[in-house]
């Protein structure tokens, strides 16, 4: 279809506000982009202290590989830092922040791995001086009840990518929930978190941050 054929199947109104729009100086256009960018920068405070503003959280979730493939389970996060990933007893891992560091327990291996929350794309959730307001961008979304929050370090590529995605709900803390969230770690692969059934405010112990080592079991005595 060629322009003219385009232009003659819009309404008359429509082709004129696509003129002006062509033809309008370029400083009329600034306040437009002042008012979307001031747009962007409530939406970051406001995500950032919804996130801030959650004690605990506990909520179950759906975990899904760029594969395809997807394991259930129940989160618990406890600010600052503190998160668990229980999963579906045929998933016989786990994965755990005490705070400081996050920990992938795999029970199958007996096999233990740790790094600091600080280099994980989930520091953008625990790392409580990952500060979004510096390091987060809002991408476009198609509802204006849902904000999307891009969170990198320029300056740490290795630490990955992180997008967290929240939706107006007056119930949650800060008025926005934590719906789901997509990390993309330095190796370029892909996990997708959705959340359900959310609950907040109940008392989560020290406990539930701790893991039983599946190596101490294979060490010999003494």
């Amino acid at each position: 279809m060629n322009a003219k054929t385009l232009l003659s199947k819009k309404p008359l109104a429509a082709v004129m506000a696509g003129a002006m729009a062509v033809t309008l100086p370029a400083s009329l256009a600034l306040p437009v982009a002042t008012a979307t960018a001031q747009s962007q920068s409530n939406d970051l405070s406001r995500a950032t202290r919804a996130l801030r503003a959650i004690t605990t959280l506990q909520a179950d979730f759906t975990q899904t590989d760029r594969a395809g493939n997807t394991v259930s389970g129940e989160l618990t996060l406890r600010n600052p830092g503190r998160i668990r990933f229980e999963y579906e007893e045929s998933v016989n891992m786990l994965v755990v922040s005490d705070g400081r560091a996050l920990t992938l327990v795999d029970y199958d291996v007996q096999q233990v791995e740790r790094w600091p929350i600080r280099n994980s794309p989930l520091g953008a959730l625990l790392d409580p001086n990952r500060d979004m307001t510096r390091y987060g961008t809002v991408q476009p979304t198609d509802s204006d009840n849902v904000i999307s929050i891009n969170v990198r370090d320029p300056e740490r590529p290795e630490f990955g990518v992180m997008t967290l995605i929240f939706v107006e709900d007056a119930s949650a803390p800060g008025g926005l929930e934590l719906a789901s969230w997509v990390a993309l770690d330095s190796q370029n692969t892909r996990t997708t978190v959705r959340l359900r059934n959310h609950r907040y405010g109940a008392s989560v112990p020290d406990s539930a941050f701790r893991y039983r080592d599946p190596r101490r079991s294979s060490r010999r005595p003494g």
